[in-house]
């Protein structure tokens, strides 16, 4: 009775974070940062995004930010991303993580904002660790 009871809190404790993390989302946006797909990673973004890279700051839209993208991973490419932390609140949700590229490592944030069934990425920060 004891084991049922532990494997229950277990199952319960990883489906809380599984949908406090954006589940599915979250899992395909860490996946096209660590392959540097920047098409992929556009279908997550919001119509207006926030993006920092390095020192370069700004709005954009989906379309230049996937262009700024695609150019950050060509010259920088991923292999590895691993998350740190994440937290928030309902409807809103931020990853820290690690983006390991051929040529150094990165701190990357963002910020997640759930529209309907779908989360959306308004702020994408990678700044140096």
């Amino acid at each position: 009775m004891r084991n049922l009871k532990i494997l229950l809190l277990v199952i319960i404790s990883a489906t809380s974070l599984y949908s406090f993390a954006g589940g599915s989302d979250t899992q395909a946006i860490n996946a096209a940062l660590k392959s540097g797909n920047s098409t992929a990673l556009a279908k997550y973004l919001n119509t207006n995004v926030e993006i920092v890279i390095l020192d370069n700051e700004d709005v954009y839209s989906r379309t230049q930010a996937q262009i700024i993208l695609k150019d950050f991973f060509a010259k920088n490419k991923p292999s590895n991303f691993t998350i740190l932390h994440q937290g928030g609140k309902e409807g809103a949700n931020y990853i820290i993580g690690n983006l390991t590229t051929s040529t150094k490592t990165y701190r990357v944030y963002y910020l997640l904002k759930k529209s309907g069934n779908k989360s959306y990425i308004q702020q994408l920060r990678i700044e140096d660790e």
